[in-house]
């Protein structure tokens, strides 16, 4: 008897290493099983909801304020006074600058006087020749010198106005380039003027959209200054002509920049809105993709559910929901990762 035993030894040790090695592979599956059924994964949710999906055109343009000038001097003089400050707001006909105009004033004088004895010599003229005491001629002489004196006396009161430099239309001052004393030669720039009422854009759309953009067509821009912030505009005119070289349409925008938070130069990511619907949207963080097919999780009694969803456009981080759930579903938007199907969640709102 303890020979045969002795003969079947080998072949029990065999079968108990057998099955302590299945134990060994089937043990991991059953915790880790265990352990999901367990454990309670938080993630953050959200409901699918109808919302405003823009099928929109992205551009990129450079902002310029509505009316923009430097300001300079036709004439070249001492500058007398100074009467704006840096970045000030001005309004239209603000003297900014006088020039010294001693000599203009005088010559203004000069003619004044001289057109005073012009009219009273032309009355003179005109009483002796109702007396038939002078010729008609005589008459028609001093006339002819009164109007001349007249003229030259109007060019004149011009070149002196020329001399106080006033703000041609409202808006914001640049910097002063010019100090009190100064001389300053015809064209020097005296300071910049810009009227940022209204800021225009102007940028180019590939010529394929030709058909899809019209006057008064809404625009939506956007700048690195104001992250939260979009600025709501208008198409305000279309080029006549498609540039051959590129293949783009220019266009032109206006934006309404009551509050002047817009500045001339500022470079502007532009959306022009071609329609606008009403779709289920869903966040890209809540969509898994796996090969050719997408998926999300949904929570359903404090646990995750994977389920197939089919998608369609995209846009500024959401993605519109075609098939796979219906509205009011509760999805998860973060931890999504941490998840598989049945996993025991703990869903905090967003």
């Amino acid at each position: 008897m303890f020979a045969a035993i002795s003969r079947r030894l080998p072949l029990l040790l065999l079968v108990g290493v057998l099955i302590a090695l299945v134990i060994y592979l089937q043990w991991p599956e059953k915790a880790i099983k265990q352990e999901q059924h367990q454990r309670v994964v938080s993630v953050k949710t959200t409901q699918i909801a109808l919302a405003e999906f823009k099928d929109s055109v992205e551009a990129v343009g450079t902002s310029r304020a509505n009316e923009q000038v430097f300001i300079t001097s036709k004439y070249s003089d001492l500058v007398d006074e100074v009467l704006f400050q840096d970045g000030e707001t001005v309004q239209k006909g603000d003297i900014l600058v006088r020039l010294n105009s001693k000599e203009e004033g005088a010559k203004v004088k000069e003619l004044q006087a001289n057109l005073a004895e012009s009219v009273a010599q032309l009355n003179r003229f005109q009483d002796l020749y109702k007396q038939k005491a002078t010729s008609q001629s005589l008459v028609d002489q001093q006339e002819a010198k009164t109007k001349a004196i007249s003229a030259q006396l109007l060019s004149a009161k011009i070149k002196l106005a020329e001399f106080t430099i006033k703000a041609p239309f409202s808006g914001m001052l640049g910097f002063r380039e010019i100090s009190l004393g100064a001389l300053i030669n015809v064209g020097d720039v005296i300071t910049s003027l810009d009227d940022l009422s209204t800021i225009k854009v102007d940028f180019s759309i590939p010529e394929r959209y030709l058909t899809t953009v019209s006057i008064g067509q809404r625009i939506e821009a956007t700048n690195t200054a104001y992250k939260e912030k979009v600025f709501i505009g208008k198409i305000s005119s279309i080029d006549s002509r498609i540039d051959s070289v590129t293949r783009t349409l220019k266009v032109r925008a206006e934006i309404p920049n009551a509050d002047h938070k817009l500045r001339a130069g500022m470079l502007l990511n532009l959306q022009v809105v071609r329609n606008v619907e009403q779709i289920l949207q869903v966040p890209e963080s809540a969509v898994i993709p796996i090969e050719d097919e997408h998926f999300i999780f949904i929570v359903e009694a404090d646990k995750a559910i994977k389920k197939k969803l089919e998608i369609g456009r995209r846009h500024r981080g959401f993605v519109e929901v075609v098939a796979g759930v219906e509205i009011g579903t509760e999805v998860v938007i973060e931890g999504a990762l941490k998840l598989r199907d049945g996993t025991a969640v703990n869903a905090q709102g967003e």
